[in-house]
């Protein structure tokens, strides 16, 4: 112990301050653009009226609404039988809209990758193409498909499948690029030829995840399709367009009721279907 060196932590500390938190200057920015940050939300919020009567107004009439939907009714079993069908509707075209979308972006998704395509003109095009069908929120998509194919579920479909080839193809390029690429590397190295490298090598890599979030889109492509029902396109969201209008509180969250059930019972399966993947990922590895 006598002969032990003794360390100077100040001296350290002062060659290596990186190591031992940020500087004074860092710490400093840091909290004046956190306290910016404060005094801006809380800005926004009386600019918005959050702290006005108005509000407090509006809780109270929430709450009296509340009351009026309690307990949730669907009125007679023909209604009932109507909603499960228009559900089973809006699940149908989240599913469609999901799976078509997630077919069309994966060969979009190589082009963008940097680790596939190493043209820098066509891969530029090929993000901002994507950058430009994601900058359109899934409503709009609805309003446009809808204006081109007519009401229904087909439009309700096409507004879910472009909104997602954006989303799918910004995910999937991602998840290619962070692949290992001694597997790729090694199929070209040996004769096998770059379609060969990419079949091999990079999509039994990011399979997992590309499924993973093809099974989280669904379930939230299933409230989305819930809300591009409104405007017509389709599902169990005309139904509650038309409960809200004509004031049949009971009947609306009699369908709040339903979704919450459909969503609930897609999220367990969507669990089970992605842990299933991954454990055959860690078995196989």
């Amino acid at each position: 112990m006598a002969g032990r060196m003794k360390v100077d932590t100040a001296a350290i500390r002062s060659r290596h301050p990186h190591y031992f938190g940020p500087p004074a200057r860092d710490r400093q920015v840091l909290m004046l653009a956190g306290a910016a940050a404060v005094i801006l939300l809380v800005a926004a919020m009386a600019e918005l009226g959050f702290f006005g009567a108005k509000l407090i107004g509006g809780i109270d009439k929430l709450g009296d609404i509340a009351v009026l939907m309690m307990p949730p009714s669907p009125g007679d079993w023909a209604h009932v039988r109507l909603y499960l069908l228009s559900l089973m509707e809006t699940i149908a075209i989240s599913f469609l809209g999901t799976l078509l979308a997630a077919v069309i972006a994966l060969p979009i998704a190589l082009l963008a990758a940097r680790n596939v395509t190493v043209q820098r003109v066509l891969r530029f095009f090929t993000r901002r193409s994507l950058d430009i069908i994601r900058s359109v929120d899934i409503l709009i998509w609805a309003l446009i498909w809808i204006n081109v194919v007519g009401l229904g579920p087909f439009a309700g479909v096409l507004a879910i499948m472009t909104s997602d080839i954006g989303n799918f193809g910004k995910l999937f390029s991602e998840a290619i690029e962070a692949v290992d690429r001694k597997p790729r590397e090694g199929i070209v190295a040996s004769g096998g030829g770059a379609v060969l490298g990419i079949r091999f090598g990079i999509l039994p890599e990011v399979f997992p995840v590309l499924a993973s979030q093809v099974l989280y889109f669904f379930e939230s492509n299933t409230r989305s399709a819930t809300i591009i029902g409104i405007v017509g396109a389709g599902g169990i969201g005309l139904h509650l367009a038309e409960a809200i209008r004509t004031l049949e509180l009971q009947q609306v969250s009699f369908i709040i009721l339903l979704i919450l059930v459909a969503v609930a019972a897609i999220d367990v399966v969507s669990n089970q279907l992605r842990f299933a993947l991954i454990g055959r990922r860690a078995r196989l590895a």
